[in-house]
């Protein structure tokens, strides 16, 4: 079994977004030259995180962020972290900071409308991403 390491850096331009780094990641695959295994997506970010959604509409990533938003809002009266960041710190905890994607025949194996999006919560900011590719 082999395993490549690869990084690259995402640059964010809002406090909240959500950036599609899709073709990034597979890149990466085709670079190394993996036909089956797996790829980690890796986020090393308290305040950003990695999700899988759709990416045909815009609309569903303006709804993601607008709930997310609504459920952990940027102010609230009973926060303690003294950055003003404690909201970020939570959606990226709600979102998480990895996905693992099996691949075959060197494509990530997605659904019609599947895309991997870096989120960022504490923005702008350059952020790192991390992406581990294991298999034959």
């Amino acid at each position: 079994m082999k395993v490549f390491n690869n990084s690259f850096t995402v640059g964010t331009n809002k406090r909240c977004e959500m950036i599609d780094i899709t073709d990034k990641i597979q890149d990466i695959i085709g670079d190394v030259g993996i036909s089956e295994g797996t790829a980690v997506v890796y986020c090393p970010h308290t305040t950003a995180a990695i999700t899988i959604n759709e990416n045909a509409d815009p609309d569903v990533v303006h709804d993601i962020l607008l709930m997310l938003s609504e459920i952990v809002p940027h102010s609230h009266s009973g926060y303690r972290h003294s950055e003003g960041n404690s909201d970020a710190h939570v959606k990226s905890s709600i979102i998480g900071c990895s996905k693992t994607i099996p691949l075959s025949a060197g494509k990530m194996q997605f659904g019609t409308w599947q895309a991997i999006f870096f989120c960022e919560f504490d923005g702008p900011r350059r952020r790192t991403v991390h992406v581990q590719i294991t298999g034959e």
